[in-house]
């Protein structure tokens, strides 16, 4: 049989790295392994301190298609490396690759192909992010690159402004250097946002294409953040805004209203919420410059702007817009996450109308009586009471401004999933009790599990429920941790196969109700060892 002929060697990619040894060699070796079709890869140190230029000479050495460029200065960030290999780029394509993340198999001849066939100047792929050392994967904006697709130009795509990524893209080189797209240089923290707008401005065909060709490793356990991640400063959230702020007038200044507009939205429906959703493990000083610099910024957008952003970051903005100091945090917190749920109490202006709070009725919440249900910010509260045979799972459902019972909830089916995708999914189902007693209006469940039943080698599982009502609606989301006696405390359960297994119910970050288990003498130490390096890394 004949085989195919070789791609024509066409791309370069571009590594950066600073400091980073243990894992460079991985991210080169990934982009060589792509195959013929990429003619050159060039790996720019920035300067480092440990062994990196080292290692990077040494497979230089041994393989002609890389190219090493050693930095004499460390330039603070990743925009100068990346601008410097664009300079020292002599292929028809190129992309970029991080020294800690790799390019999946096939990700250069699909990006390749798909610019090749079609004569865009752009090509861009699915990422994945991959947390480790878990290995779970997430996709980033999975909505674009569901299936393929031809953007004729971006302002026809508007949710281009989303996938603020550089890394998941094969861009024609001498596009880039015509429209002289490059990165900002130096310690810029956002500066893939202002090229991915450099890049739109410039109006470039855009071939999308569904295949993983890039990804992303997220270490949060490392001893040095990778600078996206470390968002415990102010100064991160400050830069933020500033690369946001340039990314608007770059769209504007090239016309493109539209997508400047979908730029503001998406600040406020996914960095607000994001940022607000880690409030709890904010100083008091962290919070108040947050609420200042956040609500100084929203109020250079307009209503439309809002308008086109989700439920619950537009709320939030006009939440930080009407009070000039916080309030309410622990309830912005909730409707920041994700899914949003807005906890009681449920207030209401003089007209009768849903507002925010007593102290803010010019927040309405108009929108929640025609939302359809499946939307519905609906706030779950659950118990887990760890018994040594079977458990007690208790869930409360609180009514939403009359949606709740206008609905009639029949039953819901509970879910516990692990973080890691590798176990089997737990799975009950219980009939909602309407509580006489409460004159607000809530509804009750009880189930019983067996987490003796939970794979302790998948460590933390997830709670979802799926909340079913008579008109034949429904609503899927987690559920709100709430303590009480006994509720959230470590237990040993019984475990037919391993004698006894340790299980800790815990709230997440968001608010929502999770369990850890481990097997033993050993599950104890895991507990105790996750709560010392959380302890130590704050």
């Amino acid at each position: 049989m004949e085989s195919l002929p070789s791609p024509e060697p066409q791309v370069c990619v571009v590594v950066i790295g600073y400091n980073d040894s243990a894992h460079v060699a991985e991210a080169v070796h990934s982009a060589l392994a792509q195959g013929p079709a990429v003619r050159e890869v060039i790996a720019v140190d920035d300067c480092s301190l440990d062994d990196s230029r080292e290692v990077l000479h040494r497979l230089a050495a041994d393989e002609p298609r890389l190219k090493v460029i050693a930095r004499t200065t460390n330039s603070g960030g990743c925009g100068t490396p990346r601008n410097d290999g664009i300079d020292a780029c002599t292929s028809p394509y190129v992309m970029f690759l991080d020294s800690d993340d790799v390019l999946p198999t096939g990700a250069v001849d699909a990006l390749l192909t798909a610019a090749s066939e079609h004569g865009t100047e752009v090509a861009a792929g699915l990422c994945v992010r991959r947390e480790l050392p878990s290995g779970r994967e997430v996709p980033w904006e999975p909505d674009l690159y569901d299936s393929p697709a031809i953007v004729e130009h971006p302002s026809r795509r508007p949710r281009l402004v989303h996938d603020t990524l550089c890394v998941n893209k094969l861009y024609r080189t001498d596009f880039l250097r015509a429209h002289e797209i490059r990165f900002p240089d130096g310690r810029f923290v956002y500066e893939d946002f202002v090229f991915s707008a450099r890049m739109l401005a410039a109006g470039p065909r855009i071939a999308l294409i569904s295949n993983p060709v890039y990804v992303w490793h997220v270490r949060r356990s490392a001893a040095h953040l990778s600078i996206s991640l470390d968002r415990a400063g102010i100064g991160n959230w400050q830069a933020r805004i500033d690369a946001h702020r340039e990314v608007v007038g770059i769209l504007t200044d090239a016309g493109e209203k539209e997508l400047a507009r979908a730029a503001r939205a998406k600040f406020v429906d996914r960095g607000v919420r994001m940022y607000l959703r880690e409030f709890d493990q904010r100083t008091p000083e962290y919070r108040t410059q947050w609420w200042q610099l956040t609500r100084a910024y929203l109020a250079t957008f307009d209503e439309a702007d809002f308008e086109r952003a989700p439920a619950p970051g537009r709320v939030i903005s006009r939440v930080l817009l009407a009070s000039p100091v916080p309030v309410d945090l622990p309830r912005l917190q909730q409707v920041a996450a994700q899914p949003a749920r807005l906890v009681p109490p449920y207030a209401k202006g003089p007209d009768g109308r849903p507002v925010w709070s007593a102290e803010l009725p010019q927040v309405g919440l108009e929108h929640l009586l025609i939302r359809p249900m499946r939307l519905l910010p609906l706030t779950v509260d659950a118990s887990l009471l760890p018994r040594t045979r079977t458990s007690l799972l208790t869930l409360r459902l609180h009514e939403l401004y009359g949606r709740v019972a206008e609905g009639g909830p029949t039953v819901v089916d509970v879910e516990l999933r692990d973080r890691a995708g590798l176990a089997r999914v737990i799975r009950r189902t219980a009939a909602w009790q309407a509580d006489p007693s409460d004159t607000e209006g809530s509804w009750t469940a009880e189930v019983l599990l067996d987490l003796g039943a939970l794979d302790p080698a998948a460590g933390a599982w997830d709670l979802r429920v799926r909340l079913r009502f008579a008109d034949g609606t429904y609503r899927e989301t987690t559920t709100r941790a709430v303590e009480g006696p006994g509720v959230l405390r470590r237990t040993a359960v019984r475990d037919m196969r391993r004698g006894v297994r340790l299980v800790q119910p815990y709230a997440t970050s968001g608010g929502n109700l999770a369990v850890r288990v481990a097997p033993g003498v050993r599950g104890v130490a895991q507990v105790v060892g996750r709560r010392v390096r959380r302890v130590l890394s704050r």
